[in-house]
């Protein structure tokens, strides 16, 4: 019992139960809240791993799939238990089954839908859970609300209750048409048929009670009114209220007939409901961790704790101030001291709830990479204890608790002592406070402290195992910055602070000279070591700043390049692509022309026209193997003869041979011939020899339109009729199917760039042939944006009139 009662203590002092009131409002199930607050600590590293497992897995799961819902699912364990020991249920206890039957269907189906192939460590509650959607249904089917059963909770139910609307509906019938009758009307006090004990009445006056005769139910306040049940609806009125009668037994009927097979699902329904209270909890501790944008620390038992920029769970995440503290590495005692309000006590505190709080198995608000040792005790002595009806001071309150706490601490304690030694003579309280900490230390004991004492700085800085902290304190401002600096000894600022609040610099100087050299000296190297830690402050935040723009820069200069070589790489395939539909047109064209010499010679059937054959075949040959060699870009196939008309030079329009791409020239060719031009949004250096000077041109004739198919060179002569002229017009009309799409290519591409918006190819109507094969052809055609046959008065079904893009 007195153990229990120091650990609710240390957990009270460390404000651990106000941490857990977080966590039960985060849980929306009574029992799950209630286990909240009633959470300890535990201090073995494979449960403690266990539950941060589940508390990791809770978190995981509600940012990629979001919470499930524990919906108004309520503890049925007692209503359960009296089902199956044969007690009837009422209806909104079914009714509170029902939905904690939903609830567990509800989470059941989620875990389902949430990755249901990777396991997680809340499998083992989800297996437990048990949906019966049977009875559920059941439930949900025949009762609609605390006081009402459904109609067609059963078939007899349905025919009694369709009996009695229509009995009551036949009596109100019968006594709407007696209240109507001028016979009756002067008898009654209002012309309404009312309801009095279940049954139907009429309001008569008192004084003409003998006039209606029948059954007296009430009497109206002022006795001026009687509610009589009129004789010949009497009859009619009993057998509604045997319909009642008969309807309650068939509904107490229902009700244990559901209440039996709830005892039958009793088990079942129980372990799925504790299986709900535990995962609700387990989500609870996942909210809360996303509202502290928590983490889960690393966990040993070596007492090894590396709190990397943890904040205190319970101030405003928007003001705390993050600190970063390790301890029982390379010291396992930390000596803590700054000025009053400065943040020391926060930074106990902080230290030992994250422990309780990693030990419940709860994220803490620190950031990765943080580390919690696990301990057997978190004891501590923070705070003023003065306790008047114990006559104790505040000295006599703490030594109380520092007594305790030292003959129970051992190697598997963490000891969280806040001002040792404080309350009584400065040079007696200072020796016991370093020989409390000599004797913890002997102990085995991990031990925070905080102190005004510059005895315990002189301690911490010539002891191994010992360190200095401060909690910074800004004397420009008079105000605490709450950082916390390991390794560097607290000022008490006092002369400083008794300055600029405007105390006589005389008396201070009177109380340097009083207090020892010994003491005078300390504090003038505590002054140095923080002036030298600013400085390496100030200077550490200038190569943080460079660096960050040195990596800006260089992130700037990749995406960069990454954009270069992906302009580059659009060139290339555009040029690519661009020689092969050269090369392609070309090699249609002289298969064309190679074919059409070779009848030529069948006809001519003499020397001259085989020879002329194969001259032709072999001038063919030679000039699409040019071609392909220019069909990469990228290999500097330059054609050849071309000289410069004059020297570049600067604002020049050029082109590059190799690429087929103009660009403009930026400064003239230098001694080595490279020029450096910009072609699109890239700067290159291109040699001279492969750029062509673009002359500015006049403007250029437009050629009266005129019909492709007549006028120009012979049917072989070196220019085509369709490269002649770019007017609206083909006539494709005496030639075979590849002989048009070949002159058809060419046609389109000389429109395109004389931009003619619309052409008419003529082909006839003929068998078809030829049409069908222009048309299959316009469909695929890049530079083609409609088409459509003539109409009347274009020449119909014999021309496609198509719209370029």
């Amino acid at each position: 019992m007195e153990d229990c009662q120091i650990l609710e203590r240390n957990m009270r002092v460390l404000e651990m139960d106000k941490v857990l009131d977080r966590l039960a409002e985060e849980a929306s199930m009574a029992d799950a809240a209630e286990k909240a607050r009633a959470l300890k600590p535990v201090a073995r590293r494979e449960r403690v791993e266990a539950l941060l497992r589940q508390t990791e897995d809770a978190h995981m799961f509600m940012a990629r799939f979001g919470a499930p819902s524990f919906g108004q699912a309520k503890n049925m364990n007692n209503a359960l238990t009296r089902a199956a020991m044969g007690g009837v249920l009422t209806m909104g206890e079914l009714l509170d089954i029902g939905e904690l039957l939903r609830v567990v269907r509800s989470l059941s189906e989620w875990r389902e839908r949430s990755d249901a192939e990777n396991p997680s460590a809340l499998d083992e509650f989800f297996e437990v859970l048990s949906p019966n959607k049977y009875f559920e249904q059941r439930i949900f089917a025949c009762i609609r609300s605390e006081e009402e059963m459904d109609d067609h909770a059963s078939q007899a139910l349905s025919d009694i209750r369709r009996k009695k609307r229509a009995a009551a509906l036949s009596v109100r019938d019968r006594l709407d048409k007696m209240i109507k009758s001028p016979s009756y009307t002067k008898y009654l006090q209002d012309a309404l048929v009312t309801i009095r004990d279940g049954r139907f009445v009429v309001p008569v006056k008192s004084e003409h009670k003998s006039e209606v005769p029948g059954l007296v139910h009430d009497t109206s306040a002022s006795g001026a009114t009687l509610f009589i049940e009129p004789m010949p609806v009497v009859e009619a009125n009993n057998e509604l209220k045997v319909l009642e009668s008969k309807e309650k037994d068939e509904i107490d009927r229902i009700l244990a007939e559901l209440s039996a097979e709830a005892g039958g699902f009793a088990d079942s329904v129980k372990d799925s409901y504790e299986a709900a209270v535990e995962l609700n909890l387990i989500f609870a501790k996942a909210r809360l961790a996303y509202n502290m944008r928590a983490a889960a620390p690393a966990l040993n038992q070596e007492g090894k704790i590396y709190l990397k920029r943890a904040r205190h769970p319970l101030l405003d995440p928007k003001k705390v101030v993050p600190i970063t503290l390790s301890l029982g590495e390379e010291y396992d005692t930390l000596v803590i001291t700054g000025p009053n309000t400065g943040g020391k006590t926060v930074t106990l505190k902080t230290l030992g709830l994250l422990t309780l709080m990693t030990m419940c198995g709860l994220m803490i608000p620190v950031d990765d990479g943080s580390k919690i040792a696990l301990f057997s005790r978190v004891l501590a002595d923070i705070g003023d204890e003065q306790s008047i009806e114990q006559s104790l001071s505040t000295f006599s309150s703490h030594m109380t608790n520092i007594i305790s706490i030292l003959e129970r601490a051992d190697r598997d304690s963490l000891i969280l002592l806040d001002e040792l030694g404080a309350g009584t003579d400065p040079v007696e309280g200072a020796a016991l406070a370093m020989s409390v900490l000599m004797r913890l230390r002997e102990q085995g004991s991990t031990v925070a402290a905080t102190t005004h004492y510059a005895e315990l700085k002189s301690y911490a800085l010539d002891t191994a195992g010992v360190e200095n902290a401060c909690c910074e304190f800004d004397v420009a401002t008079l105000r605490p910055t709450y950082r916390l600096l390991v390794g560097v000894p607290g000022r008490s600022n006092a002369f400083a602070i008794s300055q600029r609040l405007g105390l006589e610099e005389a008396i201070v100087e009177r109380a340097r000279q009083l207090i020892s050299d010994e003491n005078l000296r300390f504090e003038q190297v505590v002054e140095s070591l923080d002036k030298a830690r600013q400085a390496a402050e100030t200077e550490r935040a200038e190569a943080s700043r460079i660096r960050a723009e040195l990596a800006a820069s260089k992130r700037d200069a990749g995406q960069r390049l990454d954009q270069l070589n992906r302009e580059r790489d659009k060139i290339m395939d555009a040029a690519r692509q661009e020689a092969r539909r050269i090369i392609d047109g070309a090699r249609a064209e002289s298969n064309r022309l190679i074919g059409e010499l070779e009848d030529l010679r069948k006809q001519a059937k003499t020397q001259n026209a085989g020879e002329l054959a194969r001259k032709a075949r072999a001038a063919a040959k030679s000039g699409l193997n040019a071609m392909a060699d220019k069909a990469d870009p990228v290999d500097k196939r330059i054609g050849g003869g071309y000289v410069l008309p004059r020297p570049l030079k600067a604002g020049d329009q050029v082109l590059i041979a190799d690429i087929n791409k103009e660009a403009t020239v930026l400064t003239p060719p230098d001694s080595s011939g490279q020029a450096l031009v910009l072609a699109g949004i890239i700067k290159t250096r291109v040699p001279v020899e492969n750029l062509r000077l673009r002359e500015s041109a006049g403007p250029k004739k437009q050629n009266a339109p005129r019909n492709v198919r007549g006028g120009g060179s012979n049917r072989y002569g070196v220019e085509s009729r369709a490269s002649r002229a770019a007017g609206p017009e083909l006539d494709l009309r005496g030639q075979n199917a590849d002989e048009g799409i070949m002159e058809l290519d060419q046609f389109i591409d000389n429109a395109v760039l004389s931009g003619i918006p619309s052409v008419t190819i003529i082909h006839g109507k003929g068998t078809g042939v030829l049409r069908e094969a222009v048309r299959q052809h316009l469909r695929r055609h890049r530079s083609i944006k409609t088409f459509r046959p003539g109409v009347y008065g274009e020449g119909e079904d014999g021309v496609t009139i198509a719209e370029l893009k």
